[in-house]
């Protein structure tokens, strides 16, 4: 099983509610575990919250969602000026913002950050997904390539 959803959306805040209620409906419709999908919501959030607040240059983002056998693999990458050297440091203090990159990459289970100034910045966050007893999801990745279930 492959669930694929890949968008373009302008910047603009609007969007960040409509990508995560369409990524949600895909990972209920295949039963996966509410405290998974919670995080792959707030992690998506967070990303594409920073390409809407930081990304100047950029007139719209990309955002690509794939799930595949037990693994959702999140992509949002912008084409804007890059991150500014300090952005990948933890926050200080009581600072009012600077902690998504930190909310991400406690949240994932593997994160990487491409950098390129003045041509964008790509954000890839992978989370292992836990299906819910006998969820669709769970059943489905199990089939294999010949379409037939494992005996």
């Amino acid at each position: 099983m492959e669930v694929m959803i890949a968008l373009r959306l302008p910047r603009d805040a609007a969007s960040v509610p409509v990508i995560r209620r369409m990524l949600n409906a895909a990972l209920v419709a295949i039963g996966v575990e509410p405290r998974i999908r919670d995080d792959i919501q707030l992690m998506l959030a967070e990303a594409c919250s920073n390409v809407i607040r930081h990304a100047d240059d950029s007139v719209e983002y990309a955002m690509e969602a794939e799930v595949s056998e037990d693994q959702c693999v999140l992509k949002v990458a912008d084409d804007g000026c890059g991150l500014p050297d300090d952005a990948l440091s933890p926050a200080c203090g009581l600072a009012e913002g600077g902690r998504g990159i930190q909310i991400m990459r406690a949240l994932a289970d593997g994160m990487r950050v491409a950098d390129l100034p003045h041509k964008g910045l790509s954000v890839r966050l992978e989370k292992t997904l836990h299906f819910a007893p006998d969820a669709p999801g769970e059943r489905l990745h199990t089939v294999s390539a010949n379409g037939r279930s494992p005996s």
